[in-house]
């Protein structure tokens, strides 16, 4: 399964344990988790969904009643739930990558505080490479650059710089907030 499958098995997993959703809804709602500009097509949606369905993850159910068109609206399973919780589990490489750094974020909530950390230190890390490297070929690039495009480059480069310093203080925080008896985090 592609990396993009995948993100968006987690994503429906996830919108789907907050609530039953039908089709038409959980692409809405994952337009708001995936971004703007990762739009889901129904031509993507309706396949994961009935994988998801094959594999017990999800169930469908059909409400007729609802309009002239049958609705199906599906729901997460036990299994689903498990799976979910399992995926929120995982804290490797794939987990903090552009294409589905913002979908685990999405569920931190349903993280353990350790996994939350490891995510965030990867992402960290993995942007400070960029960022030497963008460096690196900014001073290369320079003489040879118009400055529309220095400044695109300059653009790219604050934006990093700033989500590096967004997630510098997302690690303090979880650095510093005390886990609660049931073993929750409690933020301060």
């Amino acid at each position: 399964m592609s990396r993009r499958g995948a993100t968006l098995e987690l994503a429906v997993l996830g919108l789907l344990h907050e609530q039953p959703m039908h089709g038409y809804e959980l692409r809405k709602r994952l337009g708001g988790i995936l971004g703007a500009f990762r739009v889901v097509s129904f031509g993507s949606l309706y396949p994961c969904l009935k994988s998801l369905v094959s594999r017990g993850w999800i169930t469908e159910h059909t409400d007729s009643a609802a309009s002239k068109r049958a609705r199906i609206s599906y729901e997460l399973t036990a299994e689903g739930k498990e799976q979910f919780q399992t995926l929120m589990e995982q804290a490797g490489p794939a987990t903090w990558e552009d294409d589905s750094f913002d979908v685990h974020f999405a569920f931190f909530g349903r993280a353990d505080r350790e996994v939350r950390l490891r995510i965030l230190e990867g992402r960290r890390t993995r942007l400070e490479e960029r960022l030497d490297t963008a460096r690196d070929q900014a001073r290369i690039r320079r003489e040879r650059s118009d400055r529309y495009t220095a400044e695109l480059h300059r653009h790219g480069l604050e934006s990093t710089e700033r989500e590096v310093r967004w997630l510098t203080e997302l690690i303090e925080t979880e650095r510093n907030s005390s886990p609660d008896p049931s073993g929750s985090p409690h933020k301060p």
